[in-house]
């Protein structure tokens, strides 16, 4: 059994990140092992998990992967560990647009049977924070509201009059973070800066979240409410369901400052379907891993990076090689980039005829997807949801042979097959479909 809490909030902006990271660090420095979670489909909150902890941060994302695998994959995360922290996504009670509470925090509480503490930004009201915390805790009888932790609060007498409103709510408090102690993280066009490009400025702001909360908090009070929670009662996500294949074949990852967006089952599903999986970093490194028969390119901001990257000549001719040989390639939004023509005017591997720029819209949301050509990665016919999230235009936006034909927002064909290449837009979430981590390694072997 391990002890555990969801860090939620009312909405966006009230604080959830700076809690649920600045208590990660804090018990982690306590000497505790942490297990660090991530509702929903985002990448970089969970590095800072990982910063806090040591542990890789993962995510729990009852869309893209169902609910049933919400609670094993939750189970294999925290093995081992103390006590594991999961930060919420949005306002406690939003999900999937349309699609009731599916991917809401409150979802993946009930769903892990874990007590809630909510974080509420205080910074505009006094007694009303009693009937905001009331509601949400009587919402829904199911989610558990085990204390209330104050944000941005304006001073003692604030504080104060805080505390007294909630006296009857029956909801405690467990902490106040005042306002003028706020630790900043930077953002840009896709939310904050990730770890990867400001280690040093990042372990600081890790640093100063862990002494925040320490001071604002009552750990032991947290800590009690964690251990409150019952039994799990359910088996570990195991990566090596799906078998694995024989040969060692080579895949290189891309990883770096450049390429960030993965979560950590993509590495250990191809791992354990048999493949010996080497990092490189695009930005630094001038060939692919020494043999390499696969290549994997998660996501990332190679729109920042694209003089560097255009800059690493020797590797964007080794990729576009790979790539015309017809070994597998696995390429998601940031990647689909990287093997375009260009992107912003600057070369990229070419391995694709297509250009990218940025733009100034926004794509974000799930999507419902279903493979329209056969490729390397997924057969044809093999559905699975997704989610896209960039500021960037690809032209044209689908090749001869598409990846994926869309359901959800609207009907369309997307991405690019091309010999062993497969590039789209769309991240997915390989533990929902692990038979395409198996498929990809055998093709690599083959």
């Amino acid at each position: 059994m391990v002890a555990r809490l969801v860090i939620a909030a009312p909405s966006s902006g009230s604080g959830k990140t700076t809690v649920a990271t600045g208590l990660m660090a804090a018990f982690a420095a306590a000497g505790l092992a942490v297990s660090p979670h991530k509702v929903g489909p985002d990448y970089i909150d969970p590095g800072y998990h990982a910063l806090a902890t040591g542990r890789p941060g993962r995510n729990l994302d009852a869309y893209l992967c169902g609910t049933d695998l919400i609670a094993p994959l939750f189970a294999h995360g925290a093995t081992g560990c103390d006590v594991a922290v999961v930060e919420g996504v949005m306002g406690m009670y939003d999900g999937a647009s349309g699609q009731g509470e599916l991917a809401s925090t409150a979802q993946v509480a009930k769903l892990l049977r874990a007590p809630v503490v909510l974080v509420v930004d205080a910074s505009s009201q006094s007694r009303s924070v009693a009937a905001l915390v009331h509601g949400f805790a009587s919402w829904d009888p199911q989610v558990r509201i085990g204390g209330v932790i104050l944000n941005k609060v304006g001073s003692a007498r604030h504080e104060e009059l805080l505390r007294e409103a909630l006296d009857a709510s029956g909801v405690p408090v467990l902490g106040a973070l005042r306002r003028e102690r706020q630790v900043r993280t930077p953002s840009r066009h896709l939310g904050l800066v990730p770890v990867a490009e400001r280690r040093t400025e990042a372990v600081d702001a890790v640093a100063a979240l862990a002494q925040q909360v320490r001071a604002g908090c009552d750990l032991e009070a947290v800590l009690a409410l964690a251990r409150s929670a019952p039994e799990l009662g359910v088996g570990a996500w195991d990566a090596a369901g799906a078998g694995a294949v024989s040969g060692r074949p080579v895949v290189a990852v891309a990883s770096g400052a450049a390429f960030t967006f993965s979560y950590a089952e993509h590495t250990e599903l191809l791992a354990a379907a048999g493949a010996e999986v080497v990092p490189f970093d695009p930005l630094r490194d001038e060939s692919l891993p020494e043999g390499t028969r696969g290549l994997v390119i998660g996501g990332g901001f190679p729109e920042v990076y694209a003089p560097e990257l255009s800059g690493n000549e020797p590797l964007r001719k080794a990729v576009a090689e790979l790539a015309l040989s017809g070994a597998p390639v696995a390429a998601e939004c940031a990647g689909l980039l990287y093997l375009s023509r260009s992107l912003d005017g600057q070369p990229m591997c070419g391995a694709l005829d297509a250009e990218a720029r940025m733009s100034d819209r926004l794509t974000l949301g799930y999507r419902e997807a279903v493979a329209v050509s056969e490729s390397s990665l997924a057969a044809v016919g093999t559905r699975l949801r997704g989610h896209e999230f960039h500021r960037t235009v690809i032209e044209p936006g689908a090749g001869a042979a598409p990846a994926w034909g869309m359901r959800l927002p609207e009907r369309r064909v997307e991405g690019f097959v091309q010999l062993g290449v497969h590039a789209s837009y769309l991240h997915t979430h390989w533990a929902a479909e692990p038979g395409m981590a198996k498929r990809f390694v055998e093709r690599c072997a083959g």
